[in-house]
């Protein structure tokens, strides 16, 4: 089994598919661990503000798998096909870390959101603080002390089980 970390995101329905996102991934993963979720504003764009988290898995799918699963729930739960990337979103499933695998193609592992964007640095020190980030020698700790903007993120509370 695989140790993954998946970025979750909606501004669409926020509560129904950040629940509906959970239960979907625990089917086709286990051990599942939930960062908190964070409400935060549209990136890139102007749009309702988004509930995003990141959510910590073992899976027995391959990469290529995994991504595919991934996009078909994002399309099963009404996202368009062809969506822009800074466009408003029913569900968007990301694969931010897959084991200690590096790929340059697409899904590009690790995602370079890491680097970029609070609502995935900051779940990830929740979850996984001490874990060295694969061809880059630096924990996510360590990154989480460059990022800006932390203070854009404002904690939601757990609504549902899982």
């Amino acid at each position: 089994m695989t140790l993954v970390y998946i970025g979750v995101g909606s501004n669409i329905e926020r509560h129904k598919h950040i629940e509906v996102a959970v239960q979907e991934l625990k089917k086709i993963g286990s051990d599942i661990r939930l960062s908190t979720i964070y409400e935060c504003e549209a990136v890139g764009f102007d749009s309702k503000p988004f509930f995003n988290l990141v959510i910590e898995m073992k899976t027995n799918l391959n990469l290529t798998e995994l991504a595919k699963t991934l996009r078909k729930i994002e399309l099963d739960w009404g996202r368009e096909q062809n969506a822009k990337k800074f466009a408003p979103r029913t569900l968007d499933l990301d694969i931010i870390l897959f084991g200690d695998e590096v790929n340059t193609d697409k899904p590009q592992i690790p995602r370079s959101d890491i680097y970029q964007y609070a609502f995935v640095i900051q779940p990830l020190l929740e979850l996984c603080a001490e874990r060295v980030i694969p061809n880059d020698e630096r924990t996510v700790a360590e990154i989480h002390q460059q990022v800006n903007n932390l203070e854009t993120l404002s904690p939601v509370g757990l609504w549902f089980d899982y």
